[in-house]
């Protein structure tokens, strides 16, 4: 980051962890000449469930505290909503949870993927872990996907229209090309037209 910094170029961070908050005077630097964007991956609202997901992460408590550090540190930051695994997390309580505490942790946007990819040599594993922390799941995985790179949740349509809906109420951003154009506002030059000489 320092040398981003110092030859002037702008930064879009995606990450698990709340160890970002340790850089926050080098993004400010970063944000005086050019944008900055830090993307913070959430999967759940609860605590325990973000144990037996992402096991070696930190929880997403401590996620959204980091979301507002850096929302109050004014760094355009929101959430990456992925992976919502099918049975697992793809629920309406568990995405309006997420929106909700996105806002009161100062988020900008939310930008979700109502799945999860599975490559083949990641599916072993997954399956394992399925096996261990969500016993039967792994059946239901085969029976509905198969061997699918993109397992989408069954209720992918639905999530999707309630999760819009709290966005919009709450004046979250959630499409990508929305979250792109309002992070850059602040850098955009006004170009000049020959009309304008």
């Amino acid at each position: 980051l320092e040398l981003i910094d110092k030859y002037n170029y702008g930064a879009a961070i995606a990450t698990k962890s709340d160890l970002i908050i340790r850089d926050i005077d080098v993004l400010k630097r970063i944000k005086e000449h050019s944008p900055v964007l830090c993307k913070i991956t959430i999967t759940t609202a609860d605590d325990e469930l973000s144990k037996k997901i992402e096991p070696n992460v930190c929880l997403s408590s401590e996620r959204f505290k980091a979301i507002k550090k850096l929302s109050d540190a004014e760094i355009y930051t929101g959430i990456l909503l992925m992976p919502i695994l099918p049975f697992i997390n793809d629920t309406e309580e568990n995405i309006i949870s997420i929106v909700r505490k996105a806002k009161e942790n100062g988020a900008k946007f939310v930008y979700p993927a109502f799945g999860v990819t599975l490559r083949s040599n990641q599916r072993i594993h997954f399956f394992d872990k399925l096996d261990k922390e969500f016993p039967k799941i792994k059946e239901r995985y085969i029976r509905e996907f198969q061997n699918n790179y993109m397992c989408s949740s069954p209720k992918a349509r639905e999530l999707y229209k309630i999760f819009s809906e709290e966005c919009r109420r709450l004046g979250i951003v959630y499409k990508m090309k929305d979250i792109i154009e309002d992070y850059k506002k602040l850098y955009k030059n006004e170009q000049i037209s020959l009309f304008d000489l």
